[in-house]
């Protein structure tokens, strides 16, 4: 942390729920995570948490000096969540919330300034094997240790080449991210939605059926995904994802 902000004394970590029950209407449609369904999650948790920087200015010490993080540096937020009682990691290597499940953003605020710290949740996943069964790619290929080759969100986002064709089966319709190790997992059942106005999703993106996918073109996608995390695919990318998993 000194490396990314000068004298630093205190990592602060947040949570921001962004689980939802709404899903895409046409069952047989072309899936998204929802984690991407509304405004860019960058954008909002950074804004909070400048708001939460000058809470701390005006409560603690005007002089407070820190900078904010949201998969912007080399910052591994999971971790500092952990540290911070948030939860742990689960086998999927996501972080498990025991208030919020696995749907939720970190946000992290490094500040110069000693605070009272808070201490480590105990783990629970057990002997709960769910989400390493449920990979349909077998990506999870040891407890907490993930395959990123293997990865339908990794595939489908950071990945710039052609995809696999062994993984043309497999992929369950996901052309942008995969929530199936999550929504497997006991710790998101009857979770509680979200209330943040900004990851509503775009209605019309829910009423996109099969077809509408396929016939997507670049002013369409322009409209839809506007100010969303999708943009960091390109239209080129999800163009790429949909013929990947068309049927």
């Amino acid at each position: 942390p000194v490396n990314l902000v000068k004298g630093a004394k205190s990592v602060i970590a947040v949570l921001l729920n962004y689980y939802t029950d709404k899903t895409q209407k046409d069952k047989n449609a072309p899936i998204i995570s929802k984690y991407a369904y509304g405004k860019d999650y960058h954008l909002v948790i950074k804004g909070k948490l400048y708001q939460l920087l000058k809470f701390l200015k005006s409560n603690i010490n005007n002089n407070v000096k820190g900078r904010v993080f949201v998969d912007s540096a080399p910052v591994l937020e999971r971790i500092w969540a952990v540290k911070a009682g948030l939860g742990w990691i689960g086998k999927n290597s996501n972080l498990i919330s025991p208030v919020h499940g696995s749907f939720v953003f970190i946000g992290i605020l490094i500040i110069d300034t000693v605070l009272h710290y808070d201490t480590l949740t105990s783990e629970s996943c057990e002997n709960c094997n769910k989400c390493i069964t449920a990979c349909p790619t077998g990506a999870i290929i040891s407890p907490k240790v993930i395959d990123a080759r293997k990865c339908i969100s990794y595939l489908t986002i950071e990945y710039n080449g052609s995809i696999p064709v062994k993984y043309q089966e497999k992929f369950n319709a996901q052309i942008f991210g995969c929530d199936i190790c999550q929504d497997i997992c006991p710790w998101n059942i009857n979770l509680k939605k979200h209330k943040v106005t900004e990851f509503e999703p775009e209605p019309e993106l829910l009423e996109m059926t099969k077809q509408d996918w396929h016939n997507l073109n670049e002013n369409h996608y322009n409209k839809i995904f506007k100010n969303s995390i999708v943009e960091r695919i390109g239209f080129s990318g999800l163009k790429r994802n949909i013929n990947f998993v068309r049927k």
